[in-house]
C-alpha cells in the first residue's frame, strides 16, 4: 500500500513560508514541493528567494512554491566554455549590428521565454501572473535580463533574479544558434567580475550539467543565499571588455561594444 503524501500547507496571502525542510522529499511524486497559495508579487518573491524558495506552476493550478534538494547550481569559476561557444562569442563580437545588452527590454525577454516550446512540456509555467510579478520585481531592481540583439532586433536572452550577490537563473530563449548560450556566458562573465560565486539553476538538466552546473545539498545552498543576499547590489552593466573574464584578451579582440541600453 503506497505511503500517504505529507500534507501540503495552504498559504493565505500574507502567511510566512514554511521551513524549506518541510518540502516533499525524494520519494514523493513532486520532490521539493513546499506549499500552495499565498500571494505572487514582488514583495513575496523577494521573501521567497531569500529563503531558497521559488514559484513554479501551470495556468490551471494554484500558486505552487518549491525548494528542491539537492539544488542545481552553476559556479562561475566552474563554467565550461566549450570551444564551439568560444568561437560563437568571437564571431558575434566581430559581427556588425551585434550588441549584448542588460535590462533594455525585460518584458520582451520574459514574454519570449514564455513562448518557447520545450521538450516534455505542454504549455508554459511562465504564465501571465508570473510575467506580471517578475516584471514588477524587475522594476524594483531585483530581476534582470541579459539580451542578445542583432541589428536592433532581440534575438536571444535570459532573465534572472538577483538580491545582493545571490543570483537565481530563471529561463532563457533563443531564435539563433548559440544565442541563449552567449547570454548565459555573458551572465557568467558579469558574475565573475562582481565576485558572485554561485548561480542558482533550481533543477538538474543535462544541458546545464554540460555547461558545468552541479548539484549541492539544499542546506548548503540556503546558507549561501542567506549570506549573499546581505551583500551590496551588483552592478548590472556589461562592456565588451567584460568578456575577458571568461575569454583571455590574447584570444580575441573587441571591435564592437556590447552595452546597456540608454
Amino acid at each position: 500500500m503506497p505511503r500517504p503524501l505529507p500534507p501540503l500547507p495552504w498559504l493565505e496571502p500574507d502567511d510566512p513560508f514554511p521551513p524549506v525542510e518541510q518540502a516533499w522529499g525524494a520519494n514523493t511524486p513532486h520532490p521539493g514541493l513546499l506549499a500552495a497559495g499565498g500571494r505572487l508579487d514582488s514583495r513575496h518573491l523577494q521573501r521567497a528567494y531569500r529563503h531558497g524558495i521559488f514559484p513554479w506552476f501551470s495556468g490551471d493550478s494554484p500558486i505552487l512554491w518549491w525548494s528542491t534538494d539537492p539544488r542545481m547550481v552553476l559556479q562561475p569559476a566552474h563554467f565550461r566554455l566549450h570551444r564551439s561557444l568560444r568561437q560563437a562569442i568571437r564571431k558575434a563580437m566581430a559581427t556588425p549590428g551585434f550588441a549584448l545588452r542588460i535590462d533594455s527590454d525585460f518584458p520582451a525577454v520574459i514574454r519570449a521565454c514564455s513562448q518557447i516550446s520545450r521538450d516534455g512540456q505542454n504549455g508554459t509555467w511562465i504564465v501571465d501572473d508570473i510575467q506580471a510579478a517578475y516584471t514588477q520585481l524587475h522594476r524594483d531592481g531585483f530581476a534582470h535580463s541579459v539580451e542578445v540583439w542583432m541589428n536592433g532586433e532581440l534575438m536571444a536572452g535570459l532573465y534572472c533574479v538577483a538580491i545582493g550577490h545571490a543570483v537565481f537563473g530563471e529561463s532563457m530563449f533563443t531564435t539563433i544558434s548559440n544565442g541563449s548560450k552567449i547570454a548565459l556566458a555573458a551572465l557568467v562573465a558579469l558574475c565573475r567580475r562582481e565576485g558572485v560565486t554561485m548561480i542558482d539553476c533550481q533543477q538538474n538538466t543535462g544541458h546545464l550539467a554540460f555547461m558545468g552546473a552541479a548539484e549541492i545539498p539544499r542546506a548548503q545552498f540556503v546558507a549561501h543565499v542567506a549570506e549573499q543576499t546581505q551583500q551590496p547590489a551588483m552592478r548590472w552593466e556589461f562592456a565588451a571588455s567584460d568578456w575577458a573574464d571568461i575569454i583571455p584578451l590574447s584570444e580575441t579582440t573587441f571591435p564592437h561594444t556590447a552595452h546597456t541600453d540608454e
